[in-house]
């Protein structure tokens, strides 16, 4: 039950975040939005390790391509996710962005070598039509941008699929740090380029974006300490009711039919997929007891 509560904690906090990230898009540009969010992430994280009993030999990574790799995906995704909801309802991006666990299934047979049977299948088919209901390519697509989630959701299933590399190697206050050090090298770079000095309202929450982050990532640990994966995972889908209220209660905006249908399918197919991936594991270990015994 702590870990339900973390993780549903943690996604709170993560849509949060995101509608402060929305709430700037009318005034500061997208790079600079993100390194705020990468670069109080990063103190967030700092302070977060300068008060363990294990201190500064924390920022040790035993693979440290694999972290800056991983970092990198997050900085692509951030990127991607504010320059959408700078045009589109959070509603919508969080729908749609949920096709990452549909991508996170293809990508698993290629790159962790694991098999995925006919059922799996047909739901990630049935994952992706959901998107296109969202999307409606050719037939009235509301903004461009309502592709930008499409990227976000594999550059995310990419970041999960190092994030379980990295699971076994490192401390995740480690992956906490390395989290936004890609993100904000590369925006502090383009930052002269698009950069508005802040208002201190706007200050405000640019820091609150980034400890938010860093917060919301802690959570996450946290929870996936306290329960298994495949017990949280269902819940990471109570965001898209987040995204809703605060896209109602803050930006006037309500999806569409066509957003909620899809929506509702994404939900039932992940939630298919999130069903038997806990069925075959519950078989792969009484096949593992039984050749014990």
């Amino acid at each position: 039950m702590q870990g339900i509560l973390w993780q549903l904690g943690a996604g709170f906090i993560f849509v949060v975040m995101d509608a402060a990230g929305k709430y700037l898009t009318d005034e500061y540009s997208t790079v600079q939005i993100s390194w705020a969010r990468f670069a109080f992430h990063i103190l967030t994280a700092l302070v977060l390790i300068a008060v363990t009993d294990r201190g500064w030999t924390l920022l040790r990574s035993a693979r440290p391509g694999l972290q800056l790799w991983r970092s990198a995906l997050l900085a692509g995704a951030t990127g991607c996710y504010f320059l959408a909801v700078r045009y589109i309802p959070l509603a919508d991006a969080a729908a749609i962005g949920f096709v990452s666990p549909f991508i996170l299934t293809v990508l698993s047979v290629p790159l962790l070598g694991e098999t995925v049977g006919p059922r799996r299948w047909v739901a990630v088919g049935i994952g992706f039509v959901a998107v296109l209901l969202i999307i409606r390519p050719g037939f009235g697509m509301t903004h461009w941008a309502m592709l930008l989630p499409l990227a976000v959701a594999a550059f995310f299933a990419l970041y999960q699929i190092a994030t379980r590399k990295l699971g076994p190697v490192d401390d995740g206050r480690t992956t906490l740090v390395y989290s936004g050090i890609v993100g904000f090298v590369a925006c502090s770079l383009l930052l002269p380029i698009d950069w508005v000095w802040p208002d201190p309202f706007a200050w405000g929450l640019m820091i609150f974006m980034g400890v938010a982050g860093g917060i919301s990532h802690f959570f996450m640990i946290r929870a996936f300490t306290l329960a298994p994966a495949s017990l949280l995972a269902p819940f990471s889908y109570v965001q898209l009711v987040w995204a809703t209220l605060i896209g109602y209660l803050v930006f006037h905006d309500l999806p569409d039919r066509w957003t909620l249908a899809g929506a509702a399918a994404i939900t039932l197919a992940g939630l298919y997929i999130w069903h038997r991936e806990r069925a075959l594991g519950r078989e792969i270990a009484s096949a593992t007891a039984a050749g014990k015994g």
